[in-house]
């Protein structure tokens, strides 16, 4: 190796260290090297819908449905069947769609998780709109672009915001929309707070626990996160002929629902 090529080496083993890409203390530089060369030139998520949704879940099904449709006013989609005494209240939200989950049983006593908030986009009011959920989980109307408020921002807590700004620009490729501030599509991903947030096993908890993301091919969208240094929430699978999901997680272990929805796609999945 010439001296030209060390010292280009040496010059890119530091940036991959100071970006804390996964692989360059454990010794696998080569591997690491691929990951940071391909990250240079990897597109932007292929995405389905330029919408995030919220996924929260409650026992509390008619008092969170008409909190949802007539104080907030988001317009009823429909309800799906998920199994196991759980269905799907989907509502429209500026393009997004609000998933309020109802459970008949009790739900797992689990940690909160780091979505501490919401912000819904609304035209006609000239000032934020602070309002709490049955449940107690925060949302508030805003005026429509303030702070770059289009559509939604989902609001999290989190242990170290450094781990988050490389998650959410490079192993999700979302775009740095300012300090903490991270867009897919026209919604907005913020770091609200900072604080202990608890990782749980069991996400399926009362209140905020998931986000989804919605792609042209779950497959392929799930295996490249991996490949960036995400973690898996749970593999693909397929839910009739409806979508194929998958589960990666953030930092702190909140979910983010990678789905191929056939409704959108224009395929089955």
């Amino acid at each position: 190796m010439s001296c030209f090529q060390t010292h280009k080496t040496a010059e890119l083993r530091f940036q991959l260290e100071i970006q804390g890409f996964p692989g360059i203390r454990s010794g696998d530089f080569s591997k690491t090297c691929r990951l940071f060369r391909a990250s240079r030139y990897t597109p932007a998520m292929n995405l389905a819908k330029q919408h995030l949704d919220v996924g929260l879940f409650s026992t509390k099904r008619d008092e969170q449905l008409a909190f949802w449709q007539q104080t907030v006013g988001l317009p009823y989609d429909h309800m799906g069947k998920l199994g196991g005494g759980m269905q799907q209240h989907r509502h429209h939200m500026n393009g997004s769609i609000l998933k309020m989950n109802h459970s008949r049983g009790a739900l797992p006593a689990a940690a909160p998780s780091g979505i501490v908030g919401l912000e819904i986009a609304r035209d006609g009011i000239a000032a934020p709109q602070a309002l709490a959920d049955p449940d107690g989980n925060k949302v508030t109307l805003v005026p429509k672009g303030q702070r770059g408020v289009q559509s939604i921002a989902i609001l999290l807590k989190v242990n170290d915001p450094a781990e988050h700004d490389r998650f959410w620009t490079h192993v999700l490729q979302f775009e740095r929309a300012g300090d903490g501030r991270y867009r897919c599509g026209d919604s907005l991903v913020v770091v609200a707070e900072r604080g202990k947030v608890e990782r749980s096993p069991e996400w399926r908890g009362p209140g905020y626990r998931y986000m989804t993301v919605q792609v042209w091919d779950c497959i392929a969208e799930y295996d490249g996160i991996l490949e960036r240094g995400g973690a898996s929430g749970g593999p693909p699978r397929i839910l009739g002929d409806t979508v194929r999901y998958a589960f990666v997680c953030d930092p702190d272990g909140n979910h983010i629902e990678i789905s191929q929805r056939a409704s959108l796609t224009g395929r089955n999945p």
